[in-house]
């Protein structure tokens, strides 16, 4: 199936970042589920052993294997897989030594867990590898397995050592399976079918987190993808409004004066109540002119930014959902 007309149209790997509390996992399963729409076929790909699109789905923790989860809006299935080091280790050696078996007597002495811990860079480099395999298979009719492949990767302060797996096994091997391998990871992670998105609030540590790691992505040669600004809150006061509570011009009198006329209260209550009610809206015009600050601050990245709602009932089925098609309106899938 040819792929929507989205601002990611070429793109077939994105790579789903964020600082920890952000919603990151949360954010890579509703964007598996936008992109799968219309009848496509999407692999939701976790490495960091938590579970984490089990548990958004409302599933039993998943083993090491491709399997359908979801059927996307439109028709469109996504798949998932949890990667396990330990088997794509095992993988590999069947790969490109024929040493399966010889690999599991490994893995019960203990060296995988030894290789994997000493040597980092070589752990993502299988995790990696095992996911931009999916994004290269083809099916006996020469197409592409999947449509899009997405990958809830590690955090924002780690993504491009994860990614840039070239340098971080060059100590490692100059030449043989390992290098060649790290290579073809590369190649795909490098290129224009691979966008790594950040996810971010609209608070000032989550910012710079993003903007540092859209510095260090650049740096390394690596694709940035998009911004996914996550649980925004929608200002329910004109902006008048919010800039006269901003300058401490909000008269808490007039307030009281308009509850007795709606006849909600009178009296002494009125002025209470009017009193509270001056201070929430002083407190949300104050958090307002900050989000928008960080939206200016964001904005000077120079990526496509999307800005997905903060759900009331949080984060279940419907919620996802309701995410994936607030991001296919916003252009994203």
């Amino acid at each position: 199936m040819e792929s929507p007309d989205t601002d990611w149209t070429d793109v077939r790997l994105h790579v789903v970042t964020g600082k920890g509390g952000t919603g990151k996992t949360t954010v890579a399963a509703a964007l598996a589920l936008a992109l799968a729409s219309g009848g496509r076929k999407v692999l939701l790909v976790e490495v960091e052993g938590r579970q984490g699109i089990a548990q958004i789905f409302d599933l039993p923790p998943l083993p090491y294997e491709e399997r359908r989860i979801a059927v996307a809006p439109s028709g469109g299935d996504v798949y998932a897989l949890a990667i396990d080091p330990e088997e794509a280790m095992l993988e590999y050696m069947e790969m490109f030594y024929g040493m399966r078996r010889a690999g599991r007597a490994l893995t019960k002495m203990g060296i995988v867990d030894f290789a994997t811990t000493v040597a980092p860079g070589f752990r993502d480099v299988l995790v990696t590898g095992k996911t931009t395999e999916a994004v290269r298979r083809r099916g006996k009719n020469g197409r592409r397995v999947y449509d899009a492949v997405v990958l809830d990767a590690p955090p924002t302060g780690r993504i491009t050592r994860f990614l840039n797996v070239t340098k971080e096994v060059a100590g490692l091997a100059r030449v043989g399976p390992i290098k060649n391998h790290s290579d073809l990871v590369s190649g795909v992670v490098k290129s224009p079918e691979t966008a790594v998105h950040f996810v971010t609030l609209l608070e000032e540590m989550p910012v710079q987190e993003t903007l540092d790691g859209i510095a260090e992505l650049r740096a390394a040669g690596l694709p940035a993808g998009g911004i996914f600004i996550n649980m925004v809150r929608r200002s329910l006061l004109p902006q008048a409004a919010l800039d006269t509570a901003v300058k401490g011009r909000f008269d808490p009198e007039e307030l009281a004066l308009g509850l007795k006329a709606a006849g909600i209260t009178d009296g002494s209550q009125a002025d209470a109540l009017a009193g509270a009610l001056a201070e929430e809206v002083v407190e949300h015009a104050h958090r307002t002119e900050l989000e928008r600050a960080e939206r200016e601050t964001l904005a000077g990245a120079g990526l496509t930014r999307y800005e997905l709602p903060l759900l009331a009932d949080g984060v279940d089925l419907a919620g996802l959902y309701e995410l994936a098609e607030n991001m296919r309106t916003q252009g994203a899938a």
